[in-house]
């Protein structure tokens, strides 16, 4: 009886246990659905936006830009057309999307978040973002496509957190949104490590145990989806870089702290006219300020010719696998300047790829100034994980953007090194990112409803 007894308990027992663990795997499989749809779709809207941005570069690639008259007709039109485009149907959508993104993961779980965060990530900015980017790109901007791609995924993952009904398992909103970010960004590079790094070091910090699981699946899923279609290619390719000893320790050190610095002054004048830009406050003046930026990038390119149009990407390819590249002693300054006027425009444009390809421009100057071509895509490797990291104070996402981008895993003490010294140099004159100071730019002039209440009925 007793035997019997012990034995009815352990049944039960375990088809509790059974019942739980089917429970668990029922409520896990709910949890992750949602995830799993926005990580197919931004998937798929990646590889479109990724086509329709390498049509137009190819497009670019045919025609001879340098002392070409119809620039100044072609760089206006478009650099007008994309500020008009933002400005009249969604100003949420302009400049790269990642501020706007992080200032949604600020927003969410806030009293009233929710509508903060659907201003900034919403179905609208999504097509407005692809067809403004692409009319600046059209202009010639020098500008990317994988900072839009993240605010792209973003809007993806909360119109689809939007739609979960009621009734099903609860879903954190930021959680969507800093997995949405890392699915964007490994989709737009094909760099999985990269978007789960960028998502801990840049959007989640905080956030890492709760939100790993679905984090990994979001990138998983879409970075998949990317290369149903685009295949499992390398954004750069596999160049071969010379090992870290003997002099190329000190060359590296010496390009990292220039890249990092250079990097730092990039983000700090774009800053500065970005602040700056606050007196132009009638639509007319805006529209001036865009046809005047597109003006000013047609006299660039003008006598500069292709270094100075498009993301870089090119220059890059170019750079590391041609021995004989003809670069010449205005494409780092011509980059510089491209990507500056380009993104200060008012459009809807990243500055990812341009970062990356000012970088490599500037350790391609630093070889030939000092003469070492036997150092050539070391430096070149170095400069771009150093600028983009003096940019945008990233360090761990820079380098493994760039090992990623170039399997070179026998460079990634020199990489590392890079990424080390350069976010050191930045952070002497700017303890915070560009990011950071564009994020604080839009809080401050976009309170949520509750504080603008709060400060009008103090004022009266």
């Amino acid at each position: 009886m007793f035997k019997k007894a012990i034995s009815y308990i352990r049944g039960l027992m375990q088809m509790i246990k059974i019942k739980m663990q089917n429970d668990e795997i029922k409520k896990f499989t709910l949890e992750s659905f949602p995830f799993w749809v926005a990580s197919i779709s931004a998937g798929l809207i990646a590889v479109l936006y990724s086509n329709i941005f390498h049509w137009v570069e190819v497009l670019q690639s045919k025609f001879d830009f340098e002392r070409a008259w119809w620039i100044f007709i072609i760089a206006p039109v478009g650099f007008f057309v994309s500020w008009w485009l933002v400005h009249r149907f969604s100003p949420s959508a302009s400049g790269s999307g990642i501020p706007q993104l992080m200032a949604g993961i600020h927003y969410s779980g806030q009293k009233n978040g929710s509508k903060e965060v659907l201003k900034l990530l919403n179905v609208k900015v999504i097509f407005i973002k692809i067809f403004s980017s692409v009319a600046l790109l059209l202009g010639g901007g020098a500008i990317g496509r994988e900072g839009p791609t993240i605010q792209i995924s973003g809007a993806i993952f909360n119109t689809v957190y939007r739609f979960v009904p009621d009734f099903w398992p609860k879903i954190s909103q930021r959680l969507m949104l800093i997995s949405g970010g890392a699915a964007g960004l490994a989709a737009a590079f094909n760099t999985p490590l990269g978007g789960i790094v960028f998502a801990i070091e840049e959007l989640g910090k905080t956030h890492l145990n709760a939100m790993r699981t679905h984090l990994f699946t979001a990138v998983i899923i879409a970075g998949l989806t990317s290369q149903l279609f685009l295949g499992s290619y390398l954004y750069i390719g596999t160049p071969t870089v010379q090992e870290l000893k003997g002099w190329a320790i000190f060359y590296v050190i010496l390009a990292a702290v220039l890249s990092g610095f250079f990097g730092f002054v990039f983000s700090a004048l774009l800053l500065r006219i970005i602040r700056w830009k606050k007196v132009l406050t009638s639509t007319r003046k805006k529209a001036l300020w865009a046809i005047l930026m597109g003006l000013l990038f047609a006299i660039l390119v003008y006598f500069t010719g292709n270094t100075t149009v498009g993301s870089g990407k090119t220059i890059m390819i170019d750079l590391l696998f041609n021995e004989n590249s003809a670069s010449q002693w205005h494409t780092f300054p011509a980059r510089f300047l491209g990507s500056l006027i380009s993104y200060v425009s008012g459009g809807a444009g990243g500055i990812f790829a341009p970062s990356l390809s000012i970088g490599a421009s500037l350790g391609n100057t630093i070889v030939l100034l000092l003469d070492i071509p036997e150092f050539k895509n070391l430096i070149i490797i170095t400069a771009m994980i150093g600028f983009m990291t003096g940019v945008t104070h990233s360090p761990f996402t820079s380098f493994i953007l760039v090992l990623e981008m170039t399997n070179r895993h026998t460079s990634v003490f020199a990489m590392m090194l890079a990424a080390a010294i350069a976010i050191g140099v930045a952070k002497i004159f700017d303890r915070k990112s560009l990011y950071e100071h564009l994020l604080e730019l839009y809080i401050s002039k976009n309170p949520p409803e509750e504080d603008k209440k709060q400060s009008n009925s103090l004022k009266k």
